[in-house]
């Protein structure tokens, strides 16, 4: 049996899903941890929409973390419905809601949540930004913070996403834009049941709906309270309109679909769409890593990016707990990030190409109707950016 580590100080930079999945492992092995965050509160930002909870990475998370229970109660069935159109708004493919789905559908943000009270009090130091970070005159790390404070870490976890912080202790690679946007649509519940909205609703069936088109799409997903929130996507590499404008590049296009452009009750705010280059390494360095978008930003088109942070924090405790020095954890940590996050990563960028390459939309009934299952599997629709 191995000797439990003792690590004196763990710091946790990022309170996103992989950080606090972290912190809440450690916590169920013994191991106290810091977690800084740079938002005010929990609810200062809106935490997105749909997450699918896969069996294979976000689930084994979830069961380390002693979270079963609630995880189970924050299950939304019925929501896993999906639906392919044309710019016309033909239906191309129709999947309808799967009751014994082996990756059930949760909130993002009740999903944060309930990992946030999982936490002793204490735990998270909210409203605290990192601004430096370099090792200390006697070993470990020292961190400061914007408003004046610092800390010392044995052990320091970049869990703070693309622009991460942490990440230059490690690597020079930065994220690299996509070449597709993000704006962000929604219909509130008394929206949706407008009478000059209902055929936009109905035409997204009963749970997601992807209208693609070479070069832009739009993609909604319809709540059980009556809710719409998705994204229109457009791509090129120059910044595109938002706004009334962004109807411009729909022009065409079926009105039932181009209505979630024009009548959004979101702010049109532009969300360049990056990744961090597919196969990224680094050498080792004592007592740092990363975990999640921070160690393998990528595109929402594999629909990993949420399950494999909180697989990378269960995994990273559990080497942490178990190993006999903080070295030999971190290394053990990696050699499994790496390859499996080359894998992902290679698979969104693929997909990326194939929701918005010049064989849209048929390429991505290709995806969900199976044709292309053997090569890798269909992904997840984009429209909770999961």
């Amino acid at each position: 049996m191995q000797e439990t580590v003792v690590v004196v100080v763990v710091v946790v930079v990022g309170a996103g899903l992989g950080g606090l999945t972290l912190a809440r492992v450690l916590h169920t092995h013994g191991i106290a941890a810091t977690v800084y965050e740079g938002e005010a509160t929990a609810t200062t930002r809106a935490q997105g929409g749909l997450l699918d909870i896969h069996e294979e990475t976000g689930q084994v998370a979830l069961h380390a973390a002693g979270l079963d229970d609630g995880f189970r109660a924050l299950v939304r069935p019925g929501e896993d419905a999906k639906r392919v159109v044309d710019r016309h708004g033909t239906v191309l493919f129709d999947r309808p809601a799967d009751p014994g789905s082996t990756r059930p559908e949760v909130d993002r943000g009740e999903l944060r949540t309930m990992l946030v009270d999982s936490l002793p009090p204490g735990t998270i130091r909210w409203g605290q930004r990192l601004t430096a970070i370099g090792r200390g005159p006697d070993g470990g790390w020292d961190l400061a913070f914007a408003d004046g404070s610092t800390s010392h870490a044995d052990v320091v976890v970049g869990a703070d996403g693309a622009w991460s912080r942490v990440r230059p202790l490690l690597t020079d690679a930065r994220p690299v834009h996509s070449g597709v946007r993000f704006v962000e649509i929604a219909f509130s519940a008394a929206s949706a049941d407008r009478p000059d909205h209902r055929a936009s609703v109905a035409a997204i069936g009963g749970g997601t709906l992807m209208a693609v088109d070479p070069g832009r799409g739009i993609i909604a997903h319809r709540y059980a309270d009556g809710r719409v929130r998705g994204y229109v996507a457009v791509s090129g590499t120059e910044d595109r309109p938002a706004g009334a404008a962004l109807a411009d590049e729909f022009a065409g296009w079926a009105p039932e679909l181009t209505a979630f452009v024009t009548d959004s009750d979101a702010d049109p705010v532009l969300r360049p769409i990056h990744a961090l280059p597919v196969g990224l390494t680094w050498d080792r360095v004592p007592g740092v890593t990363l975990v999640g978008d921070a160690a393998h930003l990528m595109s929402p088109f594999a629909g990993e990016g949420a399950n494999l942070a909180m697989l990378d924090g269960a995994e990273l405790a559990v080497e942490l707990a178990t190993r006999p020095d903080v070295g030999t954890a971190l290394a053990a940590y990696e050699a499994r990030l790496f390859p499996r996050s080359t894998e992902v990563a290679a698979l969104s960028a693929a997909n990326l190409e194939t929701f918005f390459g010049p064989d849209a939309p048929r390429s991505v009934v290709s995806l969900f109707d199976g044709s292309l299952r053997a090569s890798r599997p269909a992904p997840r629709s984009p429209a909770s950016r999961s």
